[in-house]
């Protein structure tokens, strides 16, 4: 695309009540979320998203859960103790979701910038649910997050899950969720916890409009899956019609993977 500046601005909305001292009309850029349980691949296709992305002439932002300054490090203080329950854990999450939303998201995204979100709230929904949380209690905390202009769901059953993260870091105690299932073996307890998961991720897919994306295949496969998706929106956003917009190009797409490391 030689043009980057969105023309096309649809009316934003929040997923709740919203932030009444926020306005949020007319923001310009892109909110495009990845989603998705433990070991999926997540942030290794935001990287190549990123780089695509920044070389057809866009403005990039990325926003991590839980990456925000307020509240990262009281966040693994406490997950070190293995002592958050459930409340704990997502006012925590909503307190790093707010600042983040306030000093990173609504400001790029005035900017006219393409926010790139590794996980957004249906994160929180999903483990909050899983570990007993009040599913209308848990929207309603999170009430003051943006609609996505895109959500993109990176699926795989437990069972790759599970292989991918042993040949990783290993299991985790929280992606494990041994504090659901004490006692249980990690290996064991990471099937069952991550299988509820992505019950919750299916259930939220259809509620919300998520794109899902098959991410078993290769890496590549897997990227050109996204930047497709991802076109189509910024070809919108841009005031083209269906079919203006060429293919997106990705013919380097295996030697960017290879000086990447991937």
């Amino acid at each position: 695309m030689s043009e980057t500046k969105r023309t096309t601005i649809p009316p934003r909305t929040y997923i709740g009540r919203g932030l009444p001292y926020n306005n949020i009309e007319g923001l310009p850029g892109w909110l495009i979320v990845l989603e998705g349980s433990d070991s999926v691949g997540r942030t290794t296709q935001l990287q190549l998203l990123r780089n695509w992305l920044e070389v057809k002439g866009y403005g990039v932002v990325e926003t991590d859960w839980t990456a925000s300054p307020l509240v990262a490090s009281t966040i693994d203080l406490a997950k070190e103790g293995h002592t958050m329950n459930v409340l704990t854990f997502n006012l925590l999450y909503a307190t790093d979701f707010a600042d983040r939303l306030e000093h990173e998201i609504i400001p790029a995204l005035k900017a006219g910038f393409v926010v790139l979100s590794d996980r957004y709230i249906y994160t929180a929904f999903a483990r909050a649910i899983v570990r007993g949380a009040d599913g209308e209690w848990i929207r309603n905390l999170f009430g003051f997050a943006l609609q996505p202009d895109l959500v993109l769901y990176l699926k795989a059953d437990a069972k790759t899950l599970v292989k991918r993260a042993l040949l990783s870091t290993g299991l985790d105690y929280w992606e494990a969720g041994l504090d659901h299932n004490p006692g249980m073996d990690p290996y064991d307890s990471f099937l069952d916890y991550q299988s509820k998961l992505l019950k919750q991720y299916d259930l939220l897919a259809k509620e919300f409009g998520f794109v899902t994306v098959d991410a078993r295949p290769a890496i590549a496969t897997v990227q050109r899956n996204l930047r497709r998706h991802v076109q189509r929106v910024l070809a919108d956003g841009l005031g083209h019609r269906p079919g203006d917009e060429p293919p997106a190009q990705d013919d380097d797409l295996d030697e960017e993977l290879s000086s990447a490391g991937v």
